[in-house]
């Protein structure tokens, strides 16, 4: 298609954050599908990435100043907000959300959205306390009553050393996505028509009401999956333990407790073509929880007697026939012997594939925005990963299981 004859326009309000730079990308992409860009950049997105490469990618002007006034002879804010078909920010960080939901028009961006009467797609970018914060929730809220959409943001590593958690700016290729679906309606991914049935983060076996037995899981690996497979078209269902994770847009998502609470919810979600199990489901649980909480006293330490809990990804395995998914996989967290365990437990389980990775606290995979893993499948076949981001472990998992799945129906 020709510069001159776009399928689409929208305007792109960027904000500051350091994810700003992911604008350049997301321009260059939305060209790349015949959608043309203007953009409108705060002062303080001026801090990250400047007007100039903006509008080389653009090919366009870029509007910074409400009080620019050959810009407002010219076009003006009004003309601005209502010339595109869908108007985008992104990133959006936390100050601009709140004016947003106040209202606020003291300068060209936020005048924008306030004029427009086009719809908004909004991508949020900060701190992960910053958005979990009342405040940004209350935002947040008060804007999707308004009628705006959000995309995001995604689960990841922060600009900040060493922090991870939800405030990553999704990726342009999934904004794209969003943007293209609102223009277009909706987009029929690869995996549609197949059905994911997934399982994320730990289980809690109460001892008492107060305590529990747990294993150490973020649940952001089972979610970026989730996330991945839904984005790729795929109907998902989403099988969780408490993580404190937003749930993924376009998914089903089942929040439990226990390991039974999950063995249940995973039976009445089938059937599926294909099953992840990335839950870190207790091995253990007390055999009669007590009803009260239990006390300390000079009798000593209470016993505790504890028994198996059904294995959630063997049973699954070993259904019979038609019940069972096309593909199972499973994944095999070790501290030693990756390789070994893991091939060992795919054998001992039944399962079609298993994701090995080494959770020992050096590699700081457990909890951190980061995987390595072995993909080993039936018939003792390993494939070794390079170390990735862990959406991009989704993502890749989930083409490749989509593909299989697909090639080998019946």
């Amino acid at each position: 298609m020709s510069e001159s004859e776009p399928k689409h326009r929208i305007l792109l309000i960027i904000t500051g954050g350091i994810a700003a730079y992911k604008c350049l990308e997301l321009i260059r992409r939305a060209r790349d599908r015949g959608i043309a860009v203007r953009c409108v950049m705060t002062k303080a997105a001026q801090q990250f990435v400047t007007p100039l490469s903006v509008g080389a990618l653009t090919n366009d002007r870029v509007f910074t100043d409400l009080f620019d006034l050959n810009d407002e002879r010219e076009i003006g804010h009004i003309r601005l907000s209502r010339e595109a078909g869908l108007v985008v920010v992104a990133p959006a960080s936390a100050d601009f959300l709140a004016k947003m939901a106040g209202g606020h028009a003291d300068d060209l961006a936020s005048s924008v959205l306030l004029a427009t009467d086009k719809p908004v797609l909004v991508a949020p970018a900060m701190n992960s306390r910053m958005w979990a914060h009342p405040a940004t929730v209350r935002n947040v809220a008060t804007l999707t009553e308004d009628g705006i959409s959000f995309i995001g943001p995604g689960v990841g590593e922060m600009a900040e050393s060493g922090e991870a958690g939800a405030g990553r700016m999704s990726e342009p290729h999934d904004i794209l996505d969003a943007i293209q679906e609102m223009l277009e309606g909706p987009v029929q991914g690869p995996l549609q028509g197949l059905r994911f049935l997934i399982t994320a983060g730990p289980t809690h076996e109460p001892i008492d009401p107060v305590r529990y037995i747990a294993n150490r899981s973020s649940g952001q690996q089972g979610y970026a999956i989730a996330t991945a497979a839904a984005r790729l078209g795929a109907d998902v269902t989403l099988v969780s333990g408490p993580t404190g994770l937003a749930a993924p847009d376009g998914v089903e998502t089942i929040q439990v407790e226990a390991a039974s609470d999950m063995l249940a919810a995973v039976e009445a979600s089938l059937p599926a073509d294909i099953a992840v199990f990335t839950a870190a489901v207790a091995d253990w649980r007390v055999d009669g929880s007590a009803e009260q909480k239990i006390k300390k006293d000079r009798k000593g330490t209470p016993q505790l007697k504890l028994v198996e809990n059904a294995d959630i990804l063997a049973t699954v395995s070993q259904l019979p026939g038609a019940e069972r998914p096309q593909l199972v996989i499973g994944f095999a967290a070790e501290t030693e012997h990756v390789i070994k365990h893991a091939t060992a437990k795919l054998a001992r389980k039944s399962c079609d594939w298993i994701v090995a990775n080494d959770v020992s606290p050096a590699t700081g995979i457990m909890g951190g925005a980061h995987n390595e893993v072995h993909l080993i499948k039936d018939g003792g076949s390993v494939d070794d990963w390079p170390r990735m981001a862990k959406d991009e472990v989704a993502d890749r998992l989930v083409r490749e299981a989509g593909e299989y799945a697909l090639a080998h129906r019946t």
